[in-house]
């Protein structure tokens, strides 16, 4: 492996756990609230120990993504020094407000872990609340970074030189609404289904059912309050990226040829030797619909831009289908969960509709990881996105395939201790946080 793709490497594996850390921190400080909102008004105090269960995973979670978060930032300026040097005055506004909101959130965090019973209890919840506000902010504004590597503005480039920087607007950038819109709606599906899954499995199990079975239907809701908004979330994105990005737009259908009409394509194999996909469903002119909103608009293919500016096809197209049919699922069973709530709520008991949940544990940030592939792999070769190519911006130092591995084998260790820690939280549920229990005792340690 040489230093290039060493570089790319670790920036992909160190992305690629922080998004679920982070998607994770941006929606369980809500599905917290809510239960604690539910505690407050109904005073049942299932939803009391509900509560402080989800809210030691937050801390969990919290502090792991606040350690990736940190090992990304010297990644940057240790992996790509050049494009820290230009980019870093355009787009450090987003970066220094994320601090801020990071703050925000680990003091409120601290407030609500160890505000039981000392403060006032709307102020309280208030703090609770607080934690996934500025949660989300915080990913939000890292996503604002990242669009602005998918559509740079807020300077001017002449001559190699980047003048008359305007933070602001590089902050709001043409992509950033399209790309913070789209990861916020995955991340609530994505760890919505996850947690649903998580106590749909304790039902099954016979475990403490009347705290899961709340527990199900709070994580469900907001599971299905995603799966649902993300075609819209998604149609955005890709009329946004169409407009900015065609080659990435014609990468993720693997659209060699530029027509009129153009087909959206399901599945099929990419050859890009030969710029044609082989075995694909094809389904006429809807990809010209999705794209411009206008079944005969034209659809720039590959074979329009220099081939040394096409991304890896093959990779961006599968990223693509992927987290296009893995999506469709979620939204099939937020549509299931939708008829069980309102006519058939005898479903809402049956093993298969909980066995449902279950299998589809990972679906969300499978989907999650995928998008994140089409998002970042469709922008190669750039880095800035027509303006500064990912290899000028590599470290000329040797020897970056040891800091692979080493921060490989970090993450490795970290996703080790979240899966034992929150097994024992799991675990711990009897005893701390379920009243119902004849185990319960929420003093023992």
């Amino acid at each position: 492996m040489d230093d290039f793709m060493a570089a790319r490497s670790q920036m992909a594996m160190s992305l690629g756990f922080h998004i679920i850390f982070s998607c994770v921190g941006m929606v369980m400080p809500f599905l917290m609230a809510f239960s604690h909102y539910k505690y407050l008004t109904t005073k049942d105090e299932v939803y009391k120990g509900l509560t402080k269960a989800w809210s030691k995973g937050v801390a969990i979670l919290f502090a792991t993504g606040a350690v990736s978060g940190t090992m990304l930032s010297f990644e940057l300026g240790l992996l790509w020094p050049k494009f820290m040097e230009h980019a870093g005055p355009i787009f450090g506004m987003p970066f220094s407000l994320e601090g801020t909101a990071f703050f925000i959130e680990a003091i409120a965090i601290g407030f609500f872990l160890y505000g039981w019973e000392k403060f006032n209890k709307w102020f309280h919840w208030f703090c609770g609340v607080v934690v996934g506000v500025s949660g989300l902010a915080s990913g939000i504004l890292v996503v604002a970074a990242n669009a602005w590597m998918n559509s740079p503005a807020g300077f001017d480039y002449i001559n190699g030189q980047y003048l008359n920087i305007d933070p602001i607007k590089a902050m709001f950038n043409e992509a950033w609404f399209p790309q913070a819109f789209h990861m916020t709606v995955a991340a609530f599906a994505a760890t919505g289904f996850a947690v649903a899954g998580i106590h749909a499995l304790m039902i099954l199990k016979k475990r403490n059912i009347s705290f899961h079975t709340k527990a199900f239907r709070i994580s469900a809701g907001f599971a299905i309050f995603g799966a649902l908004l993300a075609p819209i979330s998604g149609d955005v994105a890709a009329k946004s990226v169409a407009k900015r990005q065609p080659i990435k737009l014609a990468a993720m259908e693997a659209h060699f040829e530029t027509e009129k009409g153009a087909s959206f394509v399901i599945g099929g194999i990419p050859d890009e030797e030969n710029e044609q996909i082989k075995y694909a469903i094809k389904v006429p002119k809807v990809l010209s619909f999705l794209a411009w909103g206008d079944f005969d608009a034209e659809v720039k293919g590959l074979k329009d831009f220099p081939k040394d500016e096409w991304p890896p096809v093959a990779v961006v197209h599968y990223a693509f289908q992927i987290m296009i049919f893995f999506g469709t699922v979620m939204m099939g069973i937020g549509a299931l969960y939708l008829i069980a709530s309102f006519w058939k709520k005898h479903w809402l008991t049956k093993s298969w509709f909980l066995k449902m949940f279950v299998v589809a544990i990972p679906f969300g940030y499978i989907a999650l990881e995928a998008g994140w592939t089409v998002t970042e792999v469709g922008r190669q070769p750039w880095i800035i996105y027509g303006i500064m190519r990912t290899i000028d911006a590599v470290t000329p130092m040797p020897g970056i395939q040891y800091s692979f591995y080493f921060f490989t084998l970090v993450f490795l260790s970290l996703s080790l201790i979240i899966v034992f820690l929150l097994l024992r939280q799991i675990k711990m549920v009897p005893k701390l946080y379920d009243p119902t229990d004849p185990n319960y005792n929420p003093k023992t340690k």
